[in-house]
């Protein structure tokens, strides 16, 4: 691992810059999608166990500066409007994660990546969830879905996304959720894997080095984001979310 790292060629190098910076740009833009991005470019010319290592340090970075683009008082208070999301999530999040010994986490993706892909191709052709006459108990279930799946598999994204687009929040603040859930998840997978041994003196070089590529990605993608209108965001996540339940359907059953 320690000569793959440090010995990489130019080329590969570049590829996985490249990678980085997209993966960036597809987060500032939407605000998710940079660890699926990360972890299918990378697995291109280093071994899974380092690719995941890679987008370690780049996810965090990304989500603290997303949760804060607008400062603490809006983190605050998006944390505070969401926080039936965000306390019934982490109660199953803790909960499902002692259960991956006994549940079938290749069928749970396959049946979230159903769910996305149907939920997705539906809002796209005009259907809307009926999600208003009750928020707070859509925000319950959704962060049972995603607490329960994330415990399992480290996999909370789309649930979240799922729930934010139905209920039509405004882009800044659907951005910015999104930042403060998946950056408590990013320093959790720090610490996890910091413990593992995927991110370890060698890895944590290259994971590094990618962070900056990353970044100059996501102020692209910001900028992006700024100049689209409600209804361009929501349709380019509906996108975005239908190929990352496609891709959790491939990681289920044809991998």
């Amino acid at each position: 691992m320690l000569d793959l790292i440090h010995f990489l060629s130019p080329e590969y190098w570049g590829i996985a810059i490249c990678v980085a910076m997209f993966a960036g740009i597809v987060k500032g833009t939407v605000g998710f999608g940079m660890p699926m991005v990360l972890i299918s470019g990378l697995s291109m010319i280093v071994a899974p166990d380092i690719a995941l290592a890679g987008l370690i340090l780049p996810t965090v970075f990304s989500n603290v500066t997303q949760a804060l683009r607008q400062g603490v008082t809006a983190a605050r208070a998006s944390i505070s409007r969401f926080r039936w999301f965000l306390m019934v999530g982490g109660v199953f999040l803790l909960a499902s994660s002692q259960l991956t010994t006994k549940i079938s986490t290749a069928l749970l993706l396959g049946g979230l990546g159903v769910m996305i892909v149907m939920f997705s191709t539906l809002q796209l052709m005009g259907w809307r969830i009926p999600v208003h006459r009750s928020p707070r108990r859509a925000e319950i279930t959704m962060g049972a879905v995603a607490g329960f799946v994330g415990g399992l598999s480290g996999v909370w994204g789309p649930p979240t996304v799922a729930l934010l687009t139905a209920l039509d929040t405004e882009k800044r603040e659907q951005i910015r959720v999104q930042g403060v859930v998946y950056g408590l998840g990013a320093i959790a997978l720090v610490a996890g894997h910091s413990v593992s041994g995927i991110l370890n003196q060698s890895t944590v070089v290259f994971s590094a080095v990618l962070v900056l590529p990353a970044m100059i990605g996501m102020r692209i993608g910001t900028m992006l984001q700024d100049r689209i209108d409600q209804g361009t965001f929501k349709k380019t996540t509906l996108i975005l979310l239908l190929i990352a339940g496609a891709n959790l359907m491939r990681r289920a059953w044809f991998s």
